[in-house]
């Protein structure tokens, strides 16, 4: 995987799979000391957004679930559309339709504003 994709917040089925492969299968996690080579708490079980991973269960533990490996790097490939407001980059899902909450209450404004002129004139 490469490090280009699209930061987003992880969904509460992939932070479980993540536990569950660290837990099960990572040779540097141990129950009572955490990441033996850090020697802290281990860095993917306190995961909650997609981005760097641990180099160690990147290449060997998310291999062993190809369906999580699939969903955590599905964001490198996410078709985009323009923001209508700021032309920024729009992920098409069917839901959103702005790049941010900032350019949905400006659009909302304007909505507004355009409303309450067709009204008064």
């Amino acid at each position: 995987m490469t490090d280009d994709r699209v930061s987003r917040e992880l969904t509460r089925w992939e932070k479980s799979a993540i536990r569950a492969l660290v837990t099960k299968w990572c040779a540097n996690y141990d129950p009572e000391y955490g990441c033996l080579p850090l020697d802290c708490p281990c860095y993917m079980l306190g995961k909650c957004w997609t981005g760097a991973y641990c180099r160690y269960f990147e290449a060997a533990v998310l291999p062993l679930d190809p369906a999580l490996a699939a969903s955590l790097s599905a964001g490198a490939n996410v078709e985009k559309r323009p923001c209508p407001v700021c032309g920024g980059p729009v992920p098409v899902d069917g839901r959103t339709r702005y790049c941010s909450p900032a350019c949905a209450k400006a659009a909302h404004r304007r909505q507004q504003r355009d409303h309450m002129r067709k009204k008064r004139g």
